[in-house]
């Protein structure tokens, strides 16, 4: 027996099951700036430093480029691990999001840190990654530093992806299951090479937590505009797929969202690194 809709409202119900099969379909990772978004910050970043430090980051490239993935594998060892990556804006109410202590001992205070650590605790681990930059330049540990520098490198540039500030990381709230993915790395792996990056010279943050805080508030504050592209871009073509020509509209309403994402995170990654290095009292750095 068939229902005796109009054919256009057939159409359109048939349209909108499309539409959310593709979201379901659709595969989505647990983090939203991939690999090469990473890789791209730090290699950026270390073009942002002064001269009288760029020379250690230089010649150790390589294995600031090895390791700023190393939160992606704890993850996968260690699932807990993802509480370092993200901070859920949007659990503590409404932007600005004052409710939310930037004191942790104030945060766990109010809220427990069991829902601390379910909602993300990102900005206070880049508090603690940066002091142990810090220490390991003060003390010498050159060999701790290159690993730390990394890993701050990684948590840094999550404060700028707007879905690690986001209970709807994934999308999966506003049917666009996946659109962390096809924003924070199909787009850079499609058009990276075309991106005109151009990060500020890395200058000295005074309370590193506080920063990580406002920018991520910042990044948060992208949130719509970023779903509005996904969501104009994946119906604009009516194929309902998310083909070549999908990502060029989707490219061609974001690139300029993203290009200043990654720009200022590498801005962001340099004056972290920077930071740690004067307050260790601006120890001669090897090469």
């Amino acid at each position: 027996m068939r229902l005796g809709f109009p054919s256009g409202v057939r159409l359109r119900v048939a349209s909108l099951l499309l539409l959310l099969a593709a979201h379901v379909a659709c595969p989505h990772q647990a983090t939203a700036w991939g690999r090469n978004a990473h890789k791209l910050v730090v290699n950026q970043a270390i073009d942002t430093l002064p001269q009288d430090i760029r020379g250690f980051f230089e010649s150790y490239r390589s294995v600031l480029l090895q390791h700023v993935l190393d939160p992606f594998e704890a993850v996968a060892k260690t699932p807990a691990e993802k509480r370092n990556n993200h901070l859920y804006l949007d659990k503590y109410g409404k932007f600005p999001f004052e409710s939310l202590p930037r004191s942790y001992k104030a945060a766990v205070a109010k809220f427990g840190k069991s829902k601390l650590e379910a909602n993300g605790v990102l900005p206070w681990e880049i508090g603690v990654y940066s002091q142990k930059l810090t220490e390991d330049m003060k003390t010498g540990r050159w060999d701790d530093a290159k690993l730390d520098a990394a890993i701050l490198a990684n948590y840094v540039a999550e404060t700028h992806d707007p879905f690690s500030t986001t209970e709807n990381f994934d999308g999966k709230l506003t049917a666009q299951t996946g659109v962390n993915e096809r924003f924070g790395t199909t787009l850079i792996d499609r058009y990276s090479s075309f991106f005109p990056m151009r990060p500020n010279d890395a200058s000295f943050i005074n309370d590193p937590t506080d920063h990580a805080f406002e920018v991520c508030l910042s990044s948060h504050s992208w949130l719509e505009t970023i779903l509005l592209a996904d969501r104009n871009a994946y119906i604009a073509g009516k194929s309902y797929a998310y083909n070549d020509e999908y990502y060029d509209r989707f490219y061609n309403q974001a690139a300029a969202m993203l290009i200043r994402q990654l720009s200022e995170a590498s801005t962001d990654v340099g004056s972290y690194w920077l930071t740690a290095w004067i307050n260790a009292g601006r120890p001669t750095l090897p090469r």
